[in-house]
């Protein structure tokens, strides 16, 4: 804690501070995140793998860490760059520290951070390359770092679970497949609130012994990177369409559109924060919603495909949602089952529910 730590962008830009967490170097991608609470969700949802995450909110860690409240159980995040860190939680329900999660997991943490000025950085010039690293690497070792680096194509393989495994609940009425991209626990956690059986696959898992489990729907999760990159799962889409519902969030929703026809891009610097508005087109509702991806559905290239748009970004007019009614098959951008963020579109997973019944 406290030693000097500085941050070097691919832009040129330094910008010094304080350590916390794991006193380690790093290289990943530099992204920001808007929302106002649940850093801890944040550090453990496993799409942040090789990204170190701005937090605009400028106080950080004041609450802690909640044995509850994790994401993924190892967390990958590439790293946390903060205003202002505190390390004395004050919250009846805490027992870590930030700190201590970041150091257990090889984290690095900076503070003492312009958040606000690196925020429009990015948002100006797009997500790009950054180092955190000790104040006294030199500027010019530091840049050669950045242009060596080459950004990693393979985290969803890095964190899916390597074996099947169950979320049961009482009085369960349907069974579901989780197809594992980097699941977040609180799509798990509502899915059973929905009255599901979860069985938790690898990515690579093939059809056939999806098929075998006897599911009434698949779930494809959230995770990180680039869609393109998941191509087990893009062949899954392909042979299972038709065969039961399938719903997919985030990463699930872009590899749902890649394997139906519809391409997608890299976003200049993404949507991450719980204050997203998405206009849901077939009700004409306004939802608030908790994003975090770097990719989006080229919306022009749905036009051809069995697919059509459900929801739109109020923001930049990107597609937050498609579906093919005939085939059962629909999903989001944004994440309903929040965690953190608001709790507008938890009807999302009820409308599975409903799918899976034949209504």
């Amino acid at each position: 804690m406290d030693e000097p730590r500085k941050i070097v962008m691919e832009n040129g830009l330094e910008m010094a501070g304080t350590g916390f967490g794991a006193n380690v170097d790093a290289v990943n991608e530099i992204v920001f995140n808007t929302a106002m609470a649940g850093y801890q969700e944040i550090v453990t949802d496993p799409s942040y793998t090789a990204q170190a995450v701005v937090m605009t909110y400028p106080l950080i860690g004041n609450y802690g860490i909640t044995d509850e409240d994790y994401e993924t159980k190892t967390p990958t995040m590439g790293g946390m760059i903060v205003r202002e860190y505190n390390d004395i939680p004050s919250n009846f329900r805490y027992t870590k520290t930030l700190s201590e999660i970041l150091e257990e997991n090889g984290i690095p943490g900076i503070q003492g951070v312009d958040t606000r000025k690196l925020t429009r950085v990015i948002r100006d010039e797009g997500s790009q390359k950054v180092l955190i690293t000790s104040a006294a690497t030199p500027h010019e070792e530091g840049m050669a770092l950045l242009r060596d680096y080459r950004m990693p194509t393979d985290q969803v393989s890095r964190v899916s679970c390597k074996k099947k495994w169950y979320a049961r609940t009482a009085n369960h009425r349907f069974n579901v497949v989780a197809v594992d991209c980097g699941i977040k626990l609180n799509i798990i956690r509502k899915l059973n609130e929905f009255g599901c059986n979860v069985t938790v696959v690898p990515y690579d898992t093939p059809a056939e012994t999806i098929l075998s489990f006897a599911p009434d729907g698949l779930f494809l999760s959230n995770g990180p990177g680039n869609p393109e990159d998941v191509k087990p799962v893009i062949a899954l889409v392909r042979q299972l369409k038709g065969r039961l519902p399938i719903f997919g969030i985030c990463l699930g929703h872009q590899i749902i559109s890649l394997a139906l026809g519809a391409q997608t891009f890299k976003m200049k610097f993404g949507h991450r924060g719980g204050n997203h508005p998405v206009k849901n087109l077939l009700t004409g509702k306004i939802e608030i919603t908790s994003q975090n991806h770097s990719y989006a559905v080229k919306p022009e290239t749905l036009k051809g495909t069995e697919l059509h748009m459900t929801h739109v970004n109020l923001l930049d007019d990107t597609v937050e949602g498609v579906a093919d009614e005939a085939d059962q098959i629909f999903s989001v951008q944004y994440h309903p089952e929040s965690a953190p963020g608001p709790q507008d579109s938890a009807y999302l997973f009820g409308q599975f529910v409903a799918a899976m019944a034949g209504k």
